[in-house]
């Protein structure tokens, strides 16, 4: 049996009690853990309803560029002093929205360009200790040659700077500590390891 195969404790969560509102819900559950030596233990954890949100790695192969978008953080702000981070294209996924017409219009909304094709790659939670957040990662081809230099949906009050960038230098920003988003390293991450294949998967 491999790690990723061993079963955890069975716990016990209860519904959820809203203990705060603003552009998330922040929720407080109750876990009742499985009994060690006879002994149950209840805990109590707050969790960020963040739910379903899609990431985006946008690639221009002709040109051997990435887009990615940079943006004030007020988390990446309050835990290293500097809010400006580099990220991938990434968004929630609207109600009664696919993940796929999540991605799509993530992109358009954040670096102006429409996929010419699209490839769904893997699922992960960021932060699951704080949130219930699930990221889907996309793979993108895009022309790059397009984007404009500054995007975003402005009655979200987005001001995101449009960012094309060699392959090969967002891969580097990750080895220098340049880019402190985790989406942002786990993707850059897939795509030096998988450098070789990118036209098998989106031409």
């Amino acid at each position: 049996m491999g790690c990723a195969d061993r079963e955890s404790r069975s716990v016990s969560v209860s519904p959820p009690r809203l203990i705060g509102r603003g552009y998330r819900d922040y929720c407080r559950f109750a876990i009742l853990a499985e009994p060690q030596a006879g002994v149950g233990r209840t805990l109590e954890r707050d969790i960020l309803r963040s739910g379903s949100v899609v990431g985006v790695l946008a690639l221009d192969l002709d040109r051997d560029e990435v887009v990615l978008t940079r943006q004030f953080r007020l988390g990446g702000h309050l835990a290293t002093g500097h809010g400006a981070m580099v990220e991938i294209v990434a968004g929630r996924v609207d109600p009664g929205e696919s993940f796929e017409a999540a991605a799509r219009r993530e992109c358009m909304e954040e670096v102006g360009l429409s996929p010419l094709a699209l490839m769904s790659l893997f699922s992960f939670a960021p932060v699951p200790a704080l949130s219930d957040e699930l990221m889907t990662l996309f793979l993108a081809r895009v022309d790059a040659g397009s984007a404009p230099p500054r995007a975003g949906d402005a009655d979200a009050g987005e001001d995101i700077d449009v960012i094309r960038c060699k392959i090969g230098e967002a891969i580097r920003m990750v080895e220098l500590n340049a880019i402190r988003s985790a989406p942002t390293i786990i993707a850059l991450q897939w795509l030096r390891c998988s450098i070789g294949s990118l036209r098998s998967l989106i031409g």
